[in-house]
């Protein structure tokens, strides 16, 4: 099998019905998927069920796809929806909590000195000093953030990617990308805070 063929070699051979290409398709980016959906869904068979239903799809689809973004940006697409479509189906964020503030404005707006003084996540020693129990504080608040905010905050904090790649995969625009994230954060930090001050 050519295992050292680009995706776009792959994707033209798999598109004109190489079962082959598809199956390294599917290598190559298996593990990327279920990471990325447990990370989303929380939960393993979750994760698994999404990362079935997202390999269906890109075989589906995959006439679908024009090269305009990178492979792994449609298949992030195609992940996100799955987990939204299966929170749908099965009404599962009743646990979460509302983030939006009833007088907030949702342009996406940098204005909020408050906000604005919150470093990036990344910037803390968190990850470096985390134990075990911070870890499952910390997972279970992202759980209880709504679907929508907990995505962009796993796309942009924990997956690496730039605002506008989250703003591609999720269709919005990365002043709502930034806003989104923001919220996710101080949220995240309220709920770590007695914690991390005990």
């Amino acid at each position: 099998m050519a295992t050292h063929l680009s995706d776009e070699e792959l994707i033209k051979r798999a598109k004109k019905g190489d079962e082959r290409a598809f199956t390294q398709l599917v290598r190559r980016y298996e593990s990327l998927v279920y990471s990325f959906a447990f990370k989303v869904c929380r939960n393993e068979e979750k994760a698994s069920e999404t990362w079935q239903d997202t390999f269906v799809n890109v075989f589906r689809k995959l006439h679908q796809f024009d090269g305009r973004s990178k492979f792994t940006t449609w298949l992030y697409s195609i992940v996100t929806n799955s987990c939204r479509m299966k929170r749908r189906q099965r009404k599962l964020d009743k646990a979460s909590v509302s983030i939006e503030s009833p007088t907030e404005s949702h342009d996406g707006s940098d204005d909020d000195p408050s906000v604005l003084t919150i470093p990036p996540w990344k910037d803390t020693p968190l990850d470096a000093v985390i134990d075990k129990e911070l870890r499952t504080l910390l997972d279970e608040a992202i759980q209880r953030l709504p679907y929508d905010y907990r995505v962009v905050f796993v796309l942009r904090d924990v997956e690496g990617m730039s605002a506008e790649e989250t703003g591609k995969i999720l269709k919005l625009s990365v002043p709502a990308v930034k806003s989104r994230l923001r919220r996710a954060r101080v949220f995240l930090r309220e709920q770590l805070n007695p914690y991390m001050t005990a």
